[in-house]
């Protein structure tokens, strides 16, 4: 069998075969244009992993005719970028070279710095990909001289049919017949937590794993969930899905959301970030609730001391009690939040208006107005209902005269 994995044995090379990035990859977008007319300049590609970054590459060095090199920001040295630059008008690279420097963000100023003389009179079209956001970690000179581009984590929907293709590709690869569910499809693809990769790999893991009879395999849903890779709450905790996650989970409370409040939180004590989601719920309590209800500190502290007590998995039962006492209390503020402090990320070329577009609750009467805090796909999904007793029965009504009225 071949070593290689699955995934790069099936890497497109037409841009109509990559799965997913329409917003960057339709005719008339910017960067199928460039890609279509062979004539690419620096680029930088931002998102999470398995997504398609390598494999654009790849196919804009086949477009453009320019020799690919590859290097790794976690791996490679000043040295490797030397022997690169000196390829130059060599007969290995008579039209350029297309240096692909993934994980950028690991390459020190010195390093990026060597790369700009080059990139500047053509000689090299650097196209880097991070996994960070490329405005906190990507030298300044760099990112002037390219263009950036956001990718987008892929929805379990379009990889399912390359779920399938990755199956049928091993069936004729290897002579054997592969037999398996439309569940056993599903489960790779959304245990991927939307990386083509990932997801790729887990169909080579079922295949391996999996004994032939009279010529076939019959892949189970058993062998599905056991080798499925769970990746679907994407989380990094040094990475932007962490302050994304947190800022949601925070947000969520001071909006007095308590459905949205309890999906961060579950999303954080999946990845096991127990810290980052008691220390966020006292300052919400503390900051957000206030003086409008003053007892909730010692109620919410002696919660979090209760869920570091036990640990995971018990610690939610405390903490879902104490994001849902917070998210439906009245909320108090001792003064704005300067907008230079809040959370806030790059916006994408697809975004078509520019900027954060938070509303701080703050800001209005009763601290509270309308805004959606769940993810578009479970915005109206529904975790949380006011319990038959004196005190959510009070929040209730509070809330709904103050949500009744807007």
């Amino acid at each position: 069998m071949n070593s290689n994995p699955l995934a790069d044995r099936m890497r497109p090379k037409e841009l109509s075969q990559v799965v997913g990035q329409k917003h960057l990859l339709t005719p008339g977008k910017a960067l199928y244009n460039m890609i279509e007319n062979g004539e690419v300049p620096n680029l930088i590609f931002y998102g999470p992993s398995g997504v398609g970054k390598t494999t654009i590459a790849s196919i804009i060095a086949n477009r453009t005719n320019r020799a690919l090199r590859k290097l790794n920001g976690t791996s490679a040295s000043t040295k490797d970028i030397k022997d690169i630059v000196a390829e130059i008008d060599t007969f290995s690279a008579p039209n350029g070279i297309l240096l692909y420097l993934d994980e950028i963000q690991y390459f020190n100023k010195r390093q990026q710095q060597s790369l700009l003389e080059y990139i500047e009179n053509g000689k090299i079209t650097l196209i880097a990909s991070t996994t960070e956001n490329p405005y906190f970690y990507v030298y300044s000179a760099i990112l002037s001289r390219s263009t950036v581009f956001e990718f987008k984590t892929i929805s379990a929907e379009e990889i399912i049919p390359t779920v399938k293709r990755g199956f049928d590709f091993l069936a004729e690869e290897n002579g054997v017949k592969i037999e398996y569910g439309e569940d056993v499809a599903k489960k790779i693809a959304y245990g991927c937590g939307g990386d083509v990769r990932k997801a790729l790999n887990s169909v080579e893991n079922c295949y391996l794993a999996t004994a032939a009879k009279n010529g076939k395999k019959v892949i189970s849903l058993e062998t599905a969930e056991e080798l499925a890779q769970k990746s679907s709450l994407r989380y990094d905790k040094d990475g932007d899905e962490h302050y994304d996650i947190v800022s949601a989970y925070q947000k969520s409370m001071r909006g007095s959301d308590p459905d949205a409040a309890l999906h961060y939180l579950a999303r954080l004590l999946e990845a096991g970030d127990l810290p980052s989601a008691c220390r966020r719920l006292m300052v919400c309590a503390c900051e957000d609730v206030g003086l409008a209800y003053p007892q909730i500190i010692p109620i919410v502290k002696a919660a979090v001391d209760a869920a570091l007590m036990v640990g995971l998995p018990e610690a939610e039962i405390p903490l879902a009690d104490a994001v849902i006492l917070v998210a439906t209390s009245p909320k108090s503020n001792i003064g704005p939040i300067p907008r230079q402090l809040q959370n806030k990320h790059f916006d994408g070329e697809d975004a078509e208006v520019k900027g954060q577009h938070y509303i701080y609750p703050h800001s209005f009467e009763n601290h509270w107005t309308y805004q959606q805090y769940l993810p578009d796909v479970i915005k109206d999904r529904k975790y949380y209902e006011y319990g038959d007793n004196k005190n959510e029965q009070a929040f209730k009504t509070y809330w709904d005269k103050i949500k009744g009225s807007k």
